[in-house]
């Protein structure tokens, strides 16, 4: 099948990326394009930018955490209607999970969906060395196929006498010169940018990245190089549902780390979602198990602990034996109370008999495998759960009888224990991607499925 796309990687993090990205799929879709956004690795928040940039729902393309048949799987699902795929990279292109090499990175993805790449270098402070830059990208790996640069907070210099020099030197297409522009920087807090549910400028700020790409950057040349991306043998084979389960979806301003391929595989499984918020909502729909995603609970502490209605039948729903799946945020939201960063304590929902407390420091950050260290509503004693984590707070006075999970992997020296299992409850820090952890849906589902019985 001929699918157009492209990639919009980075020579290190916070070079533009984001903005780039957001300001090119929504240059695009003024041209009446339809466009398809991607997000390589475990990103929550970019992705919710990409929908508002490109009217339709992103996906993550993980290549640590998911097989080639669920990368090839969410990529042919859902480019095969769009007229043109961008696919937003991860920190440097070159980097990724611990392992030596590329594993996991941006550059492995773009071999592997074989889409051309347009580089973004930092041009402030650089004028010749631009050259060098690029050119080590495109030698270190040559299979991963670079076909344009974007020069980032350049000048009138960059455009006139580095351009042309790189074109000819290097022999990629140089599609434009974005001179520095303080109108569309994204606001951000402790882990990362502003979600989209919470930027009330957001529909502006997008507005002028895109009058920004298209003043500045060559749409023609990033169409073309799309469009000369190879052919791929791929389709996408959808999940055999079984009997229907209606799930309850935290989703609101205070939860939103959902991965979307997470909640179409639930569909494909058979799932009717029913999404609630715990932030303005007084009651759970009527459902046979909840599901609550991370996000950011600590900066809604007042409205979620005023909140009693809300909490009050959460735990009439856990007293009702209804399964309960909660990670991250979701997991300090079912906490006895959170204490945030002065240390004043918030009562929460009260199912966790532990407190959490916010810290100034980064507690856990990169990807992470889970061993179920017993029986629970998503995993059998033994089983292996790849997974993600990133948070700054630490929960206190958990019982060690109750953990969850074994956890090796992310910034820790040493293997730790994360999360709490008791009855119908399992609650982490460990963020995953469905998809990739078939069998966690599949078990969650089927405890629904007991229960509705």
């Amino acid at each position: 099948m001929k699918f157009p796309r492209v990639m919009i990687a980075g020579v290190h993090s916070s070079v533009g990326k984001t903005t780039i990205s957001l300001g090119i799929m929504q240059a695009l879709s003024r041209q009446g394009i339809n466009v398809q956004p991607f997000k390589v690795g475990p990103d929550y928040i970019d992705p919710g930018l990409h929908y508002h940039a490109a009217g339709n729902r992103s996906h993550n393309l993980d290549g640590w955490m998911s097989s080639r048949q669920v990368i090839e799987t969410i990529f042919a699902r859902n480019a095969a209607g769009a007229d043109l795929s961008v696919i937003e990279g991860v920190m440097g292109f070159y980097d990724g999970g611990r392992e030596r090499g590329i594993k996991g990175s941006s550059a492995e993805m773009s071999i592997l969906l074989q889409a051309p790449v347009i580089l973004i270098v930092d041009a402030s402070g650089a004028a010749q060395s631009c050259i060098a830059v690029a050119k080590g990208f495109i030698d270190y790996c040559p299979e991963a196929q670079i076909r344009g640069v974007i020069l980032n907070q350049a000048t009138e210099y960059h455009k006139t006498w580095i351009s042309p020099v790189l074109e000819e030197e290097l022999g990629v297409k140089v599609i434009g010169c974005l001179p520095r522009n303080d109108r569309i920087s994204m606001p951000e807090r402790h882990l990362g940018l502003l979600p989209a549910d919470e930027n009330q400028e957001l529909r502006e700020r997008i507005g002028a990245m895109a009058d920004h790409i298209a003043q500045y950057l060559d749409l023609d040349a990033i169409r073309q190089i799309a469009a000369n991306a190879p052919e791929l043998d791929w389709q996408y084979q959808p999940e055999e549902a079984g009997p229907p389960v209606t799930i309850g979806v935290a989703r609101d301003r205070a939860f939103s780390f959902y991965y979307q391929d997470s909640l179409d595989f639930l569909e494909e499984l058979g799932a009717e979602l029913a999404f609630f918020s715990p932030l303005d909502d007084q009651s759970i729909p009527p459902v046979d198990g909840l599901y609550i995603g991370g996000g950011f609970p600590e900066m809604f502490l007042d409205e979620l602990s005023a909140n009693r209605g809300m909490t009050d039948h959460i735990r009439a729903a856990f007293n009702a034996g209804i399964p309960i799946w909660a990670e991250c945020g979701g997991f300090m939201y079912l906490c006895r109370e959170i204490l945030d960063w002065e240390g004043q304590s918030w009562q929460a929902a009260g199912i966790i008999p532990a407190r959490v407390k916010m810290t100034r420091r980064l507690q856990a950050l990169g990807y992470i495998e889970a061993t179920a260290i017993g029986d629970s509503i998503i995993a059998r004693q033994g089983d292996v759960l790849r997974g993600h984590e990133f948070h700054y707070s630490i929960e206190e006075n958990l019982d060690p009888a109750n953990y969850a999970f074994s956890i090796e992997g992310g910034i820790r020296s040493a293997p730790g224990y994360d999360g709490y299992n008791k009855d119908n409850v399992l609650a982490s820090y460990v963020h995953l991607h469905l998809r990739s952890n078939k069998t966690a849906a599949v078990n969650f589902l089927k405890a629904c499925r007991q229960h509705r019985k």
